[in-house]
């Protein structure tokens, strides 16, 4: 039985968004006013051949600490579904 993962990745408090920061002046420059701040992350799917959700959870947490998120910068969340 297969199972889906999906990492939000996102930046921490206090850590400089500089294509955040692009997003909120474009969405002003296009007329969307009142969007006083933007932070953007990325998501992360994967398919993994486990059938046990709480290994599944243990392995893409591992993932996520050796290579999918940067954690000196990055926060992560993991969704098993």
């Amino acid at each position: 039985m297969s199972l889906k993962a999906r990492v939000h990745v996102t930046l921490k408090n206090g850590v400089l968004d500089p294509q955040g920061e692009a997003i909120r002046q474009s969405l002003g420059a296009l007329g969307f006013d009142g969007v006083e701040k933007v932070r953007q992350g990325k998501v992360i799917e994967l398919l993994l051949d486990d059938g046990d959700p709480a290994a599944a959870k243990a392995k893409v947490e591992a993932m996520c600490e050796k290579l999918l998120a940067n954690t000196v910068i990055e926060n992560y969340a993991v969704e098993i579904g």
